[in-house]
């Protein structure tokens, strides 16, 4: 289950439904900004290498 910090809730409401719901799929902790981009970049990452 995700963890999205408190402090952190307000960055993630901002992010559509779609990577919203991608990011809590992925079992991850996410505490400050720098928790929220290792989480984007991966996200990233995952998608180039499927369209490849």
């Amino acid at each position: 289950m995700s963890y999205i910090a408190p402090k952190m809730q307000a960055k993630f409401e901002t992010l559509s439904i779609d990577l919203k719901n991608c990011i809590l799929e992925r079992d991850v902790t996410i505490n400050n900004t720098q928790d929220l981009i290792r989480v984007l970049d991966e996200i990233v990452e995952e998608s180039e290498e499927n369209n490849k």
